[in-house]
Order: structure tokens, then sequence, then C-alpha cells
């Protein structure tokens, strides 16, 4: 369709694009045929006034850290940026430029009680991690969002705040059954 536009104009699509003037002179029904209709070539021709307008939305990329190529260059307590290439119920894979991404594990994506990691994070997001440690034979590293956490600290340890509340044990209660009170001894 922009070739014919072209073609009627004798423009070269780096002249016209962007030119008010002429393309406002256009009549979309000229350019009509069995596959484009006249609201499409209307839409064509308003694009084609719009130079350079990208619709996608801005794309962004980690920022892998120099000299940071391999498992091998990891060690534990280092911060670097990821994307996140995955979320699943328990943690979230980020993709930290060794070839083999990392996992935050649920509890360490937050300071916070997560029950669910896709409220926290999602495909694309660029994060900041810590790395707690790699494991070189199985090929696993284990990161943290915490980036106050250190490698080699459990959350039992600390006491933090990603445990599940405590709960008390209640018995269930069906409707309908009534419940007697124990009796004590006189």
């Amino acid at each position: 369709m922009v070739e014919r536009i072209l073609a009627a104009t004798q423009q070269a699509l780096k002249d016209l694009m962007g030119n008010s003037s002429e393309l406002r002179n256009l009549k979309a029904s000229d350019f009509t045929d069995e596959k484009f209709g006249v609201p499409t070539v209307t839409d064509i021709i308003k694009e084609l006034e719009k130079p350079g307008r990208d619709p996608r939305p801005e794309f962004k990329t980690a920022q892998f850290a120099d000299g940071v190529e391999t498992m091998n260059d990891l060690q534990p307590g280092m911060i670097l940026e990821g994307a996140v290439t995955n979320v699943t119920n328990f943690g979230a894979f980020v993709d930290i430029g060794v070839h083999q991404d990392g996992l935050v594990h649920i509890s360490s994506l937050s300071n916070k009680f997560v029950e669910d990691p896709h409220t926290v994070v999602k495909a694309g997001d660029i994060v900041k991690v810590k790395v707690l440690e790699v494991d070189l034979q199985r090929k696993r590293i284990a990161l943290t969002m915490r980036l106050d956490e250190q490698p080699g600290e459990t959350n039992a340890r600390r006491g933090g705040g990603n445990e599940r509340p405590q709960t008390t044990a209640r018995q269930p209660n069906r409707v309908g059954v009534k419940r007697s009170l124990p009796v004590t001894a006189r």
C-alpha cells in the first residue's frame, strides 16, 4: 500500500514521511482495493504523518557486570543487575549474564511475606540481586533481592520477616454440631 502511495506522489519514503501538506492532499479512496478499504488506507496515511514514532513500549535490558561472564566469575556477596526470565510458585529465575539463570527463592524476593511471586516480579523485569551461593557442580546459583541479606544466612537464623505467620490450631466446627465443654473433676 505504501509503495502505491509513493508511486502516486513520486516521492521517496524518507521525503514523504512527516510531510503533512503532501499527505493531507491524498484521498484514501484513490488507493483502496479488495485488500485495503478506506479506513485502513486513512490509518496508513495518518501513520506516515508521524515520522519516527514507534508505538511499542521502551524495551529495557539489564546491564550485565563487566568481567562476569561465567559461573566461575561469580562470588557470594556480589550485587548484579539481571532480567527476570521466569516466575514460578517457588520463586523467580534471573538472567545475570553467565549463561545459567539464578534462582531467587520466594523467601528472598522481599523483606515481607510473599504468598505469590507473581505479585512481586514478572518476566522481563530488570532487578538488582545479590549472589548468595554458587554451586558449580550442580550448576545452581542462589540469589536474593534482599540486598541486606548475607551469603550463608538463613531466614530462621535471622528471624526475618519471610516466615509464614503463626496460626493456632483450631478444630473445625461443623454447622449444627454442638460442642460440649470438657468435664472437670470435682
